[in-house]
């Protein structure tokens, strides 16, 4: 049986290592398969290895930990560390997730590993073991934590190069983003001209910038701006593709993407 893995994410160094190292004494089978340094790479990180439990710093530049919870969207259970005291900890309480106060205290950590087990083996085997928390429960409680947490406007002009010119592209002109080697190329359609262009922000930090109704991330190499989708078309089990409005090529949806097509 393979070990369970674990996601740590924080901003600061010395939090980051004493959680690592209390998580090392209060649950030893666990692995810590990455370690992040704001929300941007935890989400990435999260993509790449799957944990099957996150750690994650409420407080982080780029998504803040509130984001990234969002993005997991309960694939995993959530853990926040906080070092502040006004974030609904009465809600955390209900156990829709559970959170930890810094520095981690390590008989508190010992109940978070106690309710964490418990949690992923109701999940593994339904009729024991805690149930896992109400999905709508999660969504009220990440959808408050988010209005506490302050973000910047999104992203509303591209810099990318044409050729020996820096064109200024629309958010609401690009069609999809897509990961290009060190570039983002970018598709846009607008009524000054359609093309592509590249730019030099790694798709994982523009995700951060966008406006998130709008631009949806389908797979680890792709986000969509959600007004050009026309369907998706599930191929088998475990392959699904997006069709665009007016356009002939494709788009990937990766396994944990394609809930968000799931038909009425």
């Amino acid at each position: 049986m393979p070990p369970l893995t674990a996601l740590i994410a924080d901003d600061e160094e010395a939090p980051r290592a004493q959680l690592r190292l209390a998580l090392q004494q209060a649950w030893p089978g666990l692995q810590i398969v990455a370690e992040a340094v704001n929300g941007v790479d935890a989400w990435d990180a999260f993509l790449e290895h799957e944990p099957a439990v996150c750690f994650l710093d409420i407080r982080m530049p780029g998504l803040s930990g509130i984001d990234v919870a969002r993005r997991i969207d309960g694939r995993a259970p959530v853990v926040f560390a906080t070092a502040y005291g006004d974030h609904a900890l009465a809600a955390f309480d209900a156990g829709a997730v559970d959170y930890l106060m810094k520095p981690v205290d390590p008989e508190r950590l010992a109940q978070t590993v106690v309710r964490l087990r418990q949690r992923l083996q109701a999940g593994a085997t339904p009729a024991h073991g805690a149930a896992p928390p109400d999905p709508a429960a999660l969504h009220q409680l990440l959808a408050q934590l988010a209005g506490q947490t302050r973000r910047a406007p999104p992203l509303q002009v591209l810099q990318a190069s044409v050729g020996r010119e820096v064109r200024l592209i629309r958010t609401d002109e690009v069609v999809y983003f897509e990961s290009d080697s060190r570039y983002t190329r970018v598709v846009f359609d607008g009524p000054h001209g359609a093309g592509d262009a590249l730019i030099r922000t790694p798709l994982k930090e523009l995700l951060a910038q966008l406006d998130e109704q709008l631009f949806w991330q389908v797979h680890r190499s792709v986000i969509v701006n959600q007004r050009h989708i026309a369907s998706a078309v599930r191929v088998d089990e475990g392959h699904m593709h997006l069709t665009l409005r007016g356009r002939p090529e494709t788009l990937p949806v990766s396994r944990h993407f394609q809930a968000l097509f799931k038909g009425q």
